[in-house]
């Protein structure tokens, strides 16, 4: 087992936990500290700020899925380089509209650019142990 074996697994596994306690909050699975649904949407819409209201419950919406999506693939080990690409992406574009809407300090505050670099470091690595990679 090498270090870097135990490297990737934790960067794979805090990026994965990281998209599923987002989704799990919007659901309300957190409870009490859920932020829930309606102030996702409020979220959402403040975050874009720059589309027009129409778009902001499509847009919770596709984000909430692909989050899910993202977060089940990665946690599993599942098309990680893939997945891990279209991770960086995503959050890329979130702190670009972070940055729109409430100025630079927001996204460095959540750690946006943390995390985007984080899943493009994840997608450059080539061995995937205890993954579904592994196996196929």
């Amino acid at each position: 087992m090498k270090k870097t074996d135990i490297s990737a697994l934790t960067l794979r596994l805090s990026l994965a936990l990281g998209f599923l306690s987002a989704v799990a909050s919007r659901l309300g699975y957190w409870g009490q500290q859920s932020s829930g649904w309606v102030h996702f949407l409020s979220y959402t819409g403040q975050v874009n700020s720059f589309l027009p209201k129409a778009f902001i419950p499509v847009i919770a919406t596709a984000s909430t899925a692909v989050e899910t999506c993202l977060g089940l693939s990665l946690l599993i080990g599942f098309k990680t380089n893939i997945t891990a690409f279209c991770a960086a992406i995503l959050t890329l574009i979130f702190a670009a509209a972070m940055t729109y809407s409430f100025g630079i300090k927001e996204p460095l505050d959540y750690s946006v650019f943390a995390f985007s670099a984080g899943a493009f470091q994840l997608a450059t690595i080539h061995r995937h142990r205890w993954s579904m990679d592994q196996l196929l």
